[in-house]
């Protein structure tokens, strides 16, 4: 585990939000479903979703090596009883240099 830093002007931060209550669903928004009912073999029809994504993330502390970067995202949903959260990473993975982090025992995801 371990923290981006946008401090030096590296790095953007997006997010789009969703609410799908009574209103056509985005294809987006379908393909959360889907996971959704695909991972956790259960019916869902999502109420409302937020797509957050971090671009070039460097991280805290890279303040001489802002080149090794990691872009992800966090799709949270709900359909207003039960909540979800997908945590989605670029192809390739953690770009961080993880010898340089103050954890060495890094992990992608989280708890």
């Amino acid at each position: 585990w371990d923290n981006a830093d946008f401090s030096r002007g590296v790095g953007t931060t997006f997010y789009q939000e969703f609410p799908t209550l009574n209103t056509d669903k985005p294809p987006f928004v379908r393909d959360v479903e889907a996971k959704v009912r695909r991972y956790l073999r259960s019916s869902y029809s999502a109420a409302w979703t937020l797509k957050i994504t971090w671009e070039k993330a460097p991280a805290y502390g890279a303040r001489t090596d802002t080149r090794r970067t990691i872009t992800y995202q966090a799709v949270l949903t709900t359909d207003g009883f039960r909540s979800y959260i997908l945590m989605l990473y670029q192809a390739g993975g953690m770009q961080w240099d993880y010898s340089r982090l103050a954890a060495t025992n890094v992990l992608i995801g989280y708890t």
